[in-house]
């Protein structure tokens, strides 16, 4: 995806700052922080290739973790410098400036999110930084409440799909069933530990099963945000004006 010299003069980080504050809404934060990435607003973004398939990803991931406020590298999930790094390298037009505070600022991770991050590292199908990089971003956003391709800021699960497929192709090939990918890594972190994560032998005899296995479609927060804009732009105020 190539990105577009659109913050010559400007500082990344600040700006998200700024956007934290002028943003009607968390959403609007996370476009503006794609755009301010990419060039352009993510249900523009061309996905044809695989690298311009890994920058939306990317972009997408932070610009989930800048609608949740606080510390950028905490709530993506990486350091400071693995922070700095990924922007260097995967968006060069982007001139950023991190502070030295911010870029000496660590992961704060739990038990649970260190295993899930260790599963996936133990199962990369590709080389490089950015197998790293994703397999601690999807750890710290899953544990986050919704579905794990929302907590990405994806556009819908076919792209988490394609992103693991990509990155972690064993781990991905045992998703035989097609069930849900948070589920999914708990239950192959339990059986690669020989512990059994329900007591029911069949999975479509349990009370549990739409919670493993149920629909996850929808429209992003993003995508649905930006409609809504959209919508309201092309509709004239018309309060006070109505005939009675």
């Amino acid at each position: 995806m190539g990105t577009q010299n659109i913050m010559t003069g400007a500082h990344f980080l600040p700006l998200m700052a700024s956007c934290a504050v002028e943003a009607s809404s968390k959403v609007q934060r996370g476009i503006a922080t794609y755009r301010a990435l990419t060039g352009v607003p993510p249900e523009e973004a061309d996905i044809a290739t695989d690298s311009n398939f890994d920058c939306h990803v990317l972009a997408s991931i932070l610009a989930a973790a800048s609608m949740d406020g606080g510390p950028l590298p905490e709530k993506a999930g990486l350091s400071g410098h693995q922070l700095a790094t990924l922007l260097a390298q995967q968006f060069p037009s982007v001139e950023v400036d991190i502070s030295e505070q911010l870029l000496a600022s660590k992961c704060d991770e739990n038990d649970e999110i260190a295993m899930v991050r260790d599963l996936l590292l133990k199962q990369r199908s590709t080389d490089g930084h950015i197998g790293g990089w994703l397999a601690a971003m999807i750890a710290r956003r899953a544990i986050e409440p919704d579905h794990l391709w929302e907590d990405l800021g994806l556009r819908n699960r076919g792209e988490l799909s394609r992103l693991l497929s990509r990155h972690f192709a064993p781990l991905a090939a045992r998703n035989i069933n097609n069930m849900r990918w948070k589920r999914f890594f708990y239950r192959s972190l339990c059986e690669d530990e020989g512990l059994v994560m329900c007591t029911t032998p069949v999975c479509t005899q349990c009370d549990d099963f739409n919670l493993c296995f149920g629909e996850e479609g929808g429209e992003s927060r993003m995508a649905e945000r930006r409609r809504d804009l959209l919508l309201q732009a092309a509709c004239p105020d018309v309060s006070g004006d109505w005939p009675i």
